[in-house]
């Protein structure tokens, strides 16, 4: 199975990351998609990518909640980036560095549940960053905690079919699913699909598998029994049969489904 959003450079991990990754490769994770949050974590993030080639494997975007007023500074930097690796993925293999580039732009979006005070700017990163992804074909990793139709609005606003990612740590209803799926976005499902009452055995029964892909979102938001807990990629299997359950199908054809369904963003 796919991991297609972890947080797995973040400093919660840093005594017990090599296990860490060990457990999750030894629960069958082929590969591990890392979003990026602001400058403070490429490093990190790009370390890894660089210690496990065509693994674990980076995107570049900035966070709706680390826009500040700076927030072009920040990406100026992502940019940057972008072009790094783009020049790097014309250079032989053996030469190539970057982690091999970017496997999305991410993660970008909009987040109202903490704080507005950046609305107007968290709306212009995400168009601008959007057409970076566009530019760098590229898709994109959305983050869009109480801000799902504003989003929307925003990627209808680009206007471009072309324009194709995940909602990452879909917690929507059922017409929200639809609208994503409507737009040719994924939906990201992790750990909220074991929670008693986070909605989605309301949403997952009347979807097609082909629309979703699986993630943990580590080290946050861990699945039940683990919940409260630090999260991590090794519990993909435990989010996968309760997917697999509610959409009445067996774990190895959701595993099967939404492991193609990752594999088709990035190629």
């Amino acid at each position: 199975m796919i991991e297609t959003h972890a947080h797995i450079y973040d400093e919660v991990f840093n005594e017990d990351r090599t296990q860490m990754l060990d457990r999750a490769f030894a629960a069958g994770i082929t590969q591990i998609w890392m979003p990026n949050c602001d400058h403070t974590t490429i490093d990190g993030m790009m370390a890894l990518a660089e210690q496990y080639p065509n693994v674990c494997l980076p995107m570049m975007g900035l966070h709706p909640t680390y826009v500040k007023d700076d927030f072009q500074k920040e990406l100026y930097i992502v940019e940057d980036w972008l072009n790094k690796a783009a020049q790097q993925q014309l250079l032989p293999q053996t030469e190539a560095g970057l982690g091999r580039g970017f496997v999305a732009i991410g993660e970008i979006g909009m987040d109202l549940y903490w704080d507005k005070t950046f609305v107007e700017q968290q709306k212009e990163a995400f168009l601008v960053q959007c057409h970076l992804a566009l530019k760098h074909n590229l898709w994109i990793d959305i983050h869009s905690r109480s801000a799902f139709w504003e989003v929307v609005e925003l990627i209808e606003q680009v206007g471009n079919p072309l324009l194709k990612g995940i909602f990452h740590c879909f917690t929507g209803t059922l017409e929200e699913a639809q609208k994503a799926i409507e737009l040719g976005f994924k939906l990201g499902i992790g750990g909220v699909a074991t929670f008693k009452n986070g909605g989605l055995d309301k949403v997952l029964p009347y979807i097609d598998v082909e629309h979703i892909v699986l993630e943990t979102d580590c080290p946050y938001l861990a699945p039940v029994p683990y919940r409260g807990k630090r999260n991590e990629v090794a519990y993909i299997p435990i989010i996968a049969q309760k997917v697999a359950d509610l959409m009445q199908i067996t774990v190895e054809e959701l595993a099967r489904i939404t492991t193609q369904n990752a594999a088709q963003l990035s190629y």
